[in-house]
């Protein structure tokens, strides 16, 4: 049975805790500087850890809902002390370090995978089926829009909201755009967009991605216009409606729209039965094909990036290899986003080794 941790207690991470409490785990306990999380783990029988690293040797796996701008810090730490992960979206808040830990944990031969939600939604997974008799697709528009919760301080919209819906594309086309357009707002003059539109040009066709924290509505949504079927779906309520028209110079074919039956299910509880299925087979020194997507982080983290440059230079720009863009001699990202403060306390990994980098400091 997979020991699994929890590295981070807020409000995902006490969902992790929640989850991972009724899946078929031996679930050791949840870190958190917070002194106060310890009452959540006596609540849940656990352990509590205010350092994350003084978890490590107890577990297998963890799962990392930390705010972003620790993410790398916090995962780097783990896949050094050979520990599989899970770290929730977006691993990084620039692809060059994402795509550092993607290679840290090939070396380290850990699982490392990334909390996308909706590739485990059964809406998303029918979609995907749904294409087959779509024919030539035309256009897509899609929304990831709140007002819910007060905007993210760690990273703006097209980071936070937008890696979805970049994710979900990949996902159900495997294809993957060659052009990215994007227009930010910063609404408060803090330097993180609250609200974008991003451009994805496809070649034959394109998709527009609404992403904001200022909307009136709820809504996660997306439009496929295709050649023989028109799609909606609604991710949050997982819902598909099809609507079979086909349009020409000659004129309009249609026929009645039709829902699709969805068996609704909790995608937070399958992805992580999911990752600890993926972990158990790695510990049992089994070969296993399923999907482990760290390396697609890699690319959805890229075109977030180009959105973002594009933003700034309000121009269209080429979705390309990390090294082939940069922008005043220096490749784009905002590294002193990344870097964190060390604490310089010694941790002790459980490959005996001593190290004195650890991070320890997260919310």
């Amino acid at each position: 049975m997979v020991k699994v941790g929890v590295i981070g207690a807020g409000r995902w991470g006490k969902n992790h805790i929640r989850t991972l409490s009724k899946l078929d785990c031996e679930l050791v306990g949840i870190a958190d500087i917070n002194p106060n999380t310890e009452e959540l783990a006596k609540e849940n029988n656990i352990l509590y850890f205010q350092d994350f690293y003084d978890m490590l040797p107890f577990v297998d796996a963890v799962t990392v809902a930390v705010p972003t701008d620790k993410h790398y810090d916090v995962v780097k730490e783990c896949l050094i002390a050979k520990k599989h992960v899970l770290v929730e979206k977006p691993v990084t808040l620039r692809a060059q370090k994402t795509n550092e830990l993607v290679e840290l944990a090939e070396q380290q031969k850990c699982v490392f995978s990334v909390g996308y939600l909706y590739r485990f939604n059964p809406a998303v997974i029918k979609l995907k089926e749904l294409l087959a008799d779509a024919g030539q697709l035309q256009y897509i528009t899609t929304r990831y829009v709140h007002s819910t919760n007060p905007p993210r301080r760690d990273s703006g919209a097209v980071v936070n909201l937008g890696v979805h819906l970049i994710d979900i594309l990949n996902f159900i086309l495997d294809k993957r755009p060659e052009r990215v357009y994007c227009k930010t707002m910063d609404l408060f003059g803090n330097g993180l967009e609250e609200s974008a539109m991003i451009m994805l040009d496809y070649d034959r066709f394109y998709a527009s991605l609404e992403v904001s924290s200022c909307h009136p509505e709820k809504a996660r949504d997306i439009w496929i216009v295709a050649e023989n079927l028109k799609i909606a779906c609604d991710f949050q309520e997982q819902t598909i409606q099809v609507y079979p028209i086909s349009v020409s110079y000659d004129g309009v074919n249609k026929d009645e729209p039709y829902s699709i039956e969805i068996e609704k299910s909790e995608p937070l509880r399958d992805e992580l039965n999911h990752f600890l299925t993926i972990v158990s087979h790695e510990l049992n020194g089994e070969y296993t094909k399923m999907v482990n997507i760290g390396k697609e982080e890699y690319f959805t983290s890229r075109v977030c990036e180009l959105a973002l440059l594009s933003a700034e230079i309000k121009r269209d720009l080429d979705v390309m290899p990390i090294d082939s863009v940069q922008k005043n001699g220096k490749k784009i990202g905002t590294p002193s986003q990344e870097n964190g403060k060390k604490n310089g306390s010694e941790l002790t990994p459980t490959n005996g080794t001593r190290q004195s980098n650890g991070v320890s400091s997260y919310a």
